[in-house]
């Protein structure tokens, strides 16, 4: 059988309250964050198609060539919204979307080929990290012809919990015992909230990131 077509997601269109400026312009590695998680996910799955989606009128950084940027134009419904936008923005033929926020730059190049291969041996929608009792639905793989229908309805009737989408799928929940096969330190689930995280970041990447 042939291989699914893979493709991702990533969210940028957050407000960055605690972090206090616009994280997809941070500096990271050389370049913004924005285009580090670009470079991450490729390496992550290979090839396939990126979607960043961005809000209304935010200013984005150059990004290379392939890179498909779309608006979340509606204001106030969260990553539902966000992650709605950027499944749609896919090339149809693309079935399974790795989902992930800009600020998550210690991507480990095994994780999503990981979440993969979980799905390929299960019957499920949804592969998700769960962790210190925490899902991580934007570290996670969904299956785009299931779960975008199902995103839609969601926010057609008023629900915008990201969290409540797992209710309606098949899933496959996969602990550390399992994720530490791909990132042993776990570090693709580490996001950058506050300045103080962004500059410890800064000081470990080069040790912390493999690949």
């Amino acid at each position: 059988m042939a291989a699914e077509r893979l493709g991702a997601v990533i969210l940028c269109g957050g407000e960055s309250r605690r972090m206090g400026r616009p994280k997809a312009w941070l500096p990271f590695g050389g370049q913004t964050l924005l285009e580090w998680m670009v470079d991450r996910v490729w390496l992550a799955m290979g090839e396939g198609p990126v979607v960043v989606v961005a809000a209304a009128g935010q200013e984005l950084p150059a990004l290379p060539p392939g890179v498909v940027v779309t608006r979340d134009a509606v204001y106030g419904r969260g990553p539902l919204q966000g992650l709605a936008a950027g499944m749609a923005a896919l090339p149809t033929e693309i079935a399974l979307v790795y989902a992930t926020a800009v600020d998550t730059p210690f991507l480990a190049p095994g994780w999503i080929l990981g979440l993969v291969q979980q799905m390929a041996a299960a019957e499920v929608e949804l592969v998700i990290p769960w962790v210190e009792g925490y899902r991580h639905p934007l570290a996670a793989l969904y299956r785009r012809s299931v779960v975008l229908p199902v995103m839609e309805t969601m926010l057609a009737a008023g629900q915008f919990r990201l969290s409540s989408l797992e209710e309606s799928l098949r899933a496959r929940v996969l602990g550390p015992e399992i994720l530490r096969g791909y990132d042993p330190e776990l570090a693709t689930l580490r996001n950058l909230n506050t300045p103080e995280e962004y500059e410890r970041a800064l000081a470990e990447w080069p040790s912390s990131v493999l690949g």
